[in-house]
């Protein structure tokens, strides 16, 4: 029997393995996708304190690398359900996987908004992405469109300029939302057209992407752009849907919980972008880990 069960290997799993272990625990931590979570989707990050400048991939093998060294075992798995008896979790994985600890930290923080669109998870990878840094360089010297205004889709947005023939920028609002600092930048940019007031109505092209069609919301003109790429920046839904018997979920299925992790149900906890809460940067993600973690700790050695 292990510990401490960390679901999800984004930082807030991570930094909650690394404390954990540091207090002596045994720790498994369980991820269904890649390791380090959504800031590897990040071609820069500027606000972890001791970078001040590095990309999210790298700072997410760094705390991939500080977990294991700590201790932390790390495993591929889907956790279905996290079930309990006399004290004792079993975490259930949809191979039929079962592990037991004493204490859960869920940390599965939140996958990718879709446009709900026809095909669209099939044209996923064959045209389709959510990642510059990743996917961006497939489409040097292309045309491409991002849907999305907040800082991340802007972050995007910029990155494809450099190596894109033209980035087409698809704004449902009337401006953007992202920070005032990055729009200049964007707007700056020769090869960037932006489209305000439009949405994306179908997708274009069989086994790969070739257009999109939009529709601007004011004056009813529907268009169709050609091109190679389409990159979804329009935020985040939380992981938490097989967690429901042992995590109270707000409307939006965040975990509401508040800032000491703790679930209503005892030895159970949640950390990072699942949780509910009115920051959610990289810096509070960490530190929901810790609070997590050392939270587990206590649970633990007081039963």
């Amino acid at each position: 029997m292990t510990d401490i069960i960390v679901i999800g290997a984004g930082p807030a799993g991570l930094t909650a393995a690394v404390y954990a272990c540091r207090a002596g625990k045994s720790v498994l931590v369980i991820e269904k996708g890649g390791f380090g979570g959504q800031i590897t989707y990040s071609p820069k990050v500027e606000n972890f304190p001791g970078n001040q400048e590095i990309s999210g991939m790298e700072l997410a093998e760094q705390f991939t690398d500080h977990a294991i060294a700590m201790g932390a075992e790390l495993t591929v798995g889907t956790v279905e359900k996290i079930e309990e008896a006399n004290g004792i979790k079993r975490v259930v994985c949809d191979d039929g996987e079962t592990y037991e600890a004493k204490a859960v930290i869920v940390a599965t923080g939140a996958r990718h908004r879709l446009l709900g669109l026809d095909r669209e998870e099939d044209l996923i990878g064959n045209g389709i992405s959510f990642c510059a840094v990743c996917d961006g360089s497939f489409f040097e010297g292309q045309d491409v469109a991002i849907v999305g205004g907040g800082n991340s889709a802007l972050q995007e947005a910029i990155l494809l300029s450099e190596v894109c023939k033209s980035v087409t920028v698809i704004q449902n609002l009337a401006n953007f939302t992202g920070e005032s600092k990055l729009v200049d930048i964007l707007t700056k940019r020769s090869n960037v057209t932006c489209h305000f007031n439009t949405v994306v109505t179908s997708l274009l092209g069989a086994d790969e992407l070739t257009g999109i069609t939009v529709k601007n919301s004011e004056s009813g003109e529907e268009s169709t752009l050609a091109v190679n790429g389409l990159f979804v920046a329009i935020g985040l839904v939380p992981e938490t849907e097989a967690f429901a018997d042992v995590l109270p979920l707000n409307k939006w299925g965040y975990a509401d919980i508040g800032e000491d992790c703790k679930s209503t149900v005892q030895g159970i906890f949640a950390a990072g972008d699942c949780r509910s809460k009115a920051v959610r940067q990289l810096t509070t993600a960490c530190a929901d880990g810790s609070v997590a973690a050392l939270a587990a700790c206590h649970y633990i050695d007081e039963m």
